[in-house]
């Protein structure tokens, strides 16, 4: 059952280390993973959303942070905005069986809203904390290249300054993957004022997706 309760103020006496054990084994660290309370909006989540997909992916996709759906699931990427991520996966050729998901912060940060849990952006402490989950991630998929989903998950890798809107669909290099593509979080697609919008906006993410087939070698 999720947890519903308003999140409270940040206590920053809740803060420590990430557990990440030191092991070769995705599933040990992922296991791992759900018993982490180096920030406190595991205190208002249902449980921890790890990364999922084959530990020999040729694509890892990051994106910001668990859902209301990915909360309850427990799994990333399977509400509305992961159909649009598989709906695109298959336009751009690429295959999903090779796709390993995740985000950048494994706990969904929300505000309430009636009896609704709205999403809240995660701030640069709980990013911080998350990132040696990431690091682990990364490490052991090792990934022939990283898509970005959104500007989150873009400045986790490359700073607070990077501009999506600027790189994106561009091949770059991080000291954490050889090859690292950026393009927009398929919820903004969910976000655009008409059908015309969403269909254009739509087909530029579809053609990054592509660009980020070619650069993997795999097309």
């Amino acid at each position: 059952m999720s947890k519903t309760s308003a999140p409270r103020t940040e206590d920053s006496t809740a803060w420590s280390p990430a557990p990440v054990p030191d092991s070769s084994s995705l599933t040990v660290v992922a296991k791992a993973s759900r018993s982490c309370t180096a920030c406190p909006l595991y205190k208002h989540a249902t449980q921890t959303v790890f990364g999922e997909g084959p530990k020999d992916a040729t694509f890892m996709f990051l994106g910001e942070q668990p859902g209301d759906q990915e909360d309850i699931a427990g799994k990333p990427f399977v509400g509305t905005t992961g159909k649009i991520l598989d709906r695109a996966l298959v336009e751009a050729g690429i295959d999903r069986k090779e796709v390993y998901v995740t985000n950048t912060v494994k706990h969904f940060k929300w505000d309430p809203r009636g009896k609704r849990r709205i999403h809240k952006k995660p701030n640069s402490r709980e990013i911080a904390a998350c990132r040696p989950w990431l690091e682990a991630e990364l490490r052991l998929v090792r990934p022939k290249l990283l898509v970005c989903l959104g500007a989150t998950a873009a400045q986790s890798i490359f700073g607070p300054s990077f501009r999506v809107t600027r790189e994106r669909g561009k091949i770059l290099e991080s000291e954490l993957a050889p090859k690292v593509l950026a393009t927009v979080h398929p919820s903004s697609l969910l976000r655009q004022p008409d059908e015309e919008s969403r269909q254009s906006e739509y087909a530029l993410f579809v053609a990054d997706l592509r660009a980020a087939l070619k650069a993997s070698g795999k097309k």
